[in-house]
């Protein structure tokens, strides 16, 4: 579900929203509240919000720096690809021209992965960038056993970097924001809302503004994991730097 921020607004904003709706049915059934009751819950009310606050500006700062670190392993990826294509031209005319092309293969492959959001599709770019990484290992290591120079452990260190690269990409995008701390921000978010209907004066005059706080919340859930989705989000990291590098390389 956290792959799908829409349904997360919709899913959130309907459970907020209900508890408000259970809060005030449950203050009418009990009957009025007295001032002092009043104060205390409201003194209960603020003090959860100020958590569910912090907690959803903790959760943003999760979300936006594994963004950033999606980014900028992004930009390090392909940097990886660029350095070695360039390195690529220390080695003989026919291998150089067959490790630039496994290259532009490989590049196209990971701009793939960063666009494509059919999990079949992806599971199919996965294997075949498997087998261009062991085609591309395979091509510098008869070099660099055939020939062991300064210049073959050179291309060997990076092409080492363009599969680590790689790794370090597919790591961060495996890193989320844990389930806990979605199941935390629900439980508070929720007892929030309660608290709100069951604490309102009058809530049956009062339904518009109390839908306000749902509303905000869900929206804050919704941008946290439209964020910290990788893939299904409206806000993604773009292979801008892979496809600059991919481009001249499949060039003849």
């Amino acid at each position: 579900m956290l792959d799908h921020p829409a349904l997360v607004l919709v899913l959130s904003l309907l459970a907020l929203w209900l508890a408000v709706r259970a809060g005030s049915r449950y203050a009418r059934r009990l009957g009025k509240l007295d001032e002092d009751e009043r104060a205390d819950l409201g003194v209960t009310l603020t003090g959860a919000l100020t958590l569910l606050g912090l907690i959803i500006g903790f959760s943003f700062s999760m979300a936006i720096s594994r963004y950033d670190q999606r980014k900028n392993l992004e930009a390090a990826e392909a940097n990886a690809i660029g350095t070695e294509m360039a390195r690529a031209g220390l080695l003989p005319p026919a291998e150089a021209a067959r490790v630039r092309e496994l290259l532009g293969e490989y590049s196209k492959q990971r701009v793939l992965f960063y666009t494509t959001r059919n999990p079949e599709q992806i599971r199919q770019i996965n294997a075949a960038s498997a087998r261009t990484q062991s085609d591309l290992w395979s091509a510098v290591q008869d070099q660099a056993t055939s020939r062991p120079t300064f210049l073959s452990a050179l291309i060997v260190s990076g092409m080492n970097d363009v599969l680590n690269s790689q790794a370090y990409a597919q790591a961060a995008w495996w890193n989320r924001i844990p389930i806990s701390a979605w199941v935390l921000m629900a439980a508070i978010a929720i007892s929030c809302s309660f608290l709100l209907g069951y604490t309102a004066r009058r809530p049956e005059g009062r339904a518009r503004r109390l839908f306000i706080l749902p509303l905000i919340v869900a929206i804050s859930f919704f941008l946290i994991a439209d964020i910290d989705s990788p893939r299904g989000g409206v806000i993604r990291v773009r292979p801008r730097n892979l496809a600059g590098v991919s481009w001249p390389m499949a060039a003849p």
